[in-house]
């Protein structure tokens, strides 16, 4: 008998007023080249919709971009908002601006990622298929 694996299914979104989509596609696409599930929100997502979008699709990772300089309120915001519905089992991990004196906080409120821009596609592939698949799959 064959288990069938369930494949990682992954919410990727622009959270905030930030405008610049370019680098979340090529994520996006990489990661469903990949055979990641990808669940693309697109832009101006406020924290709220992408947790409950999250939780609404049984993802098992949320990968937000932001450029606008909001990550030290977005991301947390998201985690926070995650664990209030229980789903704090969600990885969240973040790309863009992000300076290296904020990466600390962020990693301790939670954030199990950050990528800068110019990271190779290859590095952020890998860290989500490393990742234990939680949701249904379905």
């Amino acid at each position: 008998m064959t288990v069938a694996v369930k494949p990682i299914r992954v919410l990727v979104g622009k959270v905030g007023l930030d405008g610049h989509d370019r680098g979340v596609k090529l994520v996006a696409r990489a990661l469903r080249d990949a055979g990641v599930e990808v669940i693309y929100t697109g832009l101006h997502q406020t924290p709220e919709q992408v947790a409950n979008t999250a939780i609404q699709e049984d993802v098992d990772a949320i990968g937000l971009s932001v450029l606008s300089g909001a990550h030290n309120y977005l991301l947390p915001r998201v985690l926070e908002l995650l664990k209030e519905k229980g789903a704090e089992d969600i990885v969240v991990f973040g790309g863009g601006i992000i300076p290296d004196d904020d990466r600390p906080p962020l990693q301790k409120a939670g954030v199990k990622a950050l990528f800068a821009p110019g990271t190779p596609m290859s590095e952020i592939v890998n860290f989500v298929k490393g990742l234990p698949s939680t949701g249904s799959g379905s």
